[in-house]
C-alpha cells in the first residue's frame, strides 16, 4: 500500500525540517527524489540519508524561488534529470514577520513571491507536463494559519490562504486528466523554526493544542505519501488539517 515505485518527485524546500522528512518518506516508499532547495550542503546530507536508507541516488537541484527566471528554469533542470516528474511537492517558503501597520511593501511581496507566486509557476509547469501522460500528484504545503490568520503575518498568511485557493481552482482544472491537487496544513511541528521561540510563546501555543504537543515532520510526511499514492486518486481539491486539534475545520 502507498508504493510509489517508478515514480519521480521533485520536492522543493528539501534542505530540513518537513521538507526533509517528506523527501524522504517518498523515497523510502519506493520514488526517485529531485531536492530543490538553496542550502547545497543540507541537500547534499539529505540525500546521503537517503542513499543510506533506500541505495537509491537522489538528484539535488538548487534554486531560488524569489528569482522568476531560476523559477522557471527548474523543471526544465528537473525533467533533463529524471524524464519526468509524476510527483510535485511546494514546500519551500520563508517568513517575513511584522505587525501590518509596520510591514514594509518587499517583506509583503518577498513572501508573496515565495510562497505563493514560485508554488504557481512549478505548478504550471508539472501540470503541462503530467496532463499529457494523464497522471499526476501535485501537494501544496499550508498552513494552519491560512485558515486561521495569525497576528504579525499577514503576509505569510495571505500566501498560505492562497495556496488553498490555487489549489482548488487547479484541482478542477486538471481532474479529468488523472492528475490531483491537494494541500496540507500543518500546524506547529518540531523544526528549527518552533525551537526558537521563547518559551512563553511554545506555552501559549501548547495550551492550545488539544493533544498536548507539537508535531513531527514525519506526521506531515506521512501525509505527503498518501496524497502522492495510487490511493489517494479520488481524493483532490482538498485540504488535509495536521495540527493536533488547534484547529477544527
Amino acid at each position: 500500500m502507498f508504493a510509489l515505485n517508478g515514480f519521480n518527485s521533485l520536492v522543493t524546500g528539501a534542505s530540513g525540517g518537513i521538507g526533509k522528512a517528506i523527501a524522504i518518506a517518498l523515497a523510502k516508499q519506493g520514488s526517485k527524489v529531485v531536492l530543490s532547495g538553496t542550502r547545497v550542503e543540507a541537500l547534499a546530507e539529505t540525500a546521503k540519508e537517503i542513499k543510506q536508507l533506500t541505495g537509491v541516488d537522489s538528484e539535488i537541484v538548487t534554486c531560488n524561488l524569489s528569482a522568476p527566471s531560476s523559477v522557471e528554469e527548474l523543471f526544465p533542470k528537473v525533467e533533463s534529470l529524471v524524464e519526468k516528474v509524476d510527483i510535485l511537492v511546494n514546500n519551500a517558503g520563508i517568513t517575513r514577520d511584522s505587525l501590518a501597520m509596520r510591514m514594509k511593501d518587499e517583506d509583503w511581496q518577498d513572501v508573496l513571491d515565495v510562497n505563493l507566486t514560485a508554488s504557481f509557476r512549478l505548478c504550471r509547469a508539472a501540470i503541462k507536463s503530467m496532463m499529457r501522460r494523464r497522471y499526476g500528484r501535485i501537494i501544496n504545503i499550508s498552513s494552519v494559519v491560512g485558515v486561521a490568520g495569525n497576528p504579525g503575518q499577514a503576509n505569510y498568511c495571505a500566501a498560505k490562504a492562497g495556496m488553498i485557493g490555487m489549489s482548488k481552482s487547479l484541482a478542477f482544472e486538471v481532474a479529468s486528466r488523472g492528475i490531483t491537487v491537494n494541500c496540507i496544513a500543518p500546524g506547529f511541528i518540531k523544526t528549527s523554526m518552533t525551537h526558537d521561540l521563547p518559551d512563553s510563546v511554545r506555552d501559549k501555543i501548547m495550551s492550545g493544542i488539544p493533544i498536548g504537543t507539537y508535531g513531527s515532520p514525519d506526521d506531515i510526511a506521512s501525509a505527503a505519501v498518501f496524497l502522492a499514492s495510487s490511493e489517494a486518486g479520488y481524493v483532490t481539491g482538498q485540504t488535509m488539517h495536521i495540527n493536533g486539534g488547534m484547529l477544527m475545520v
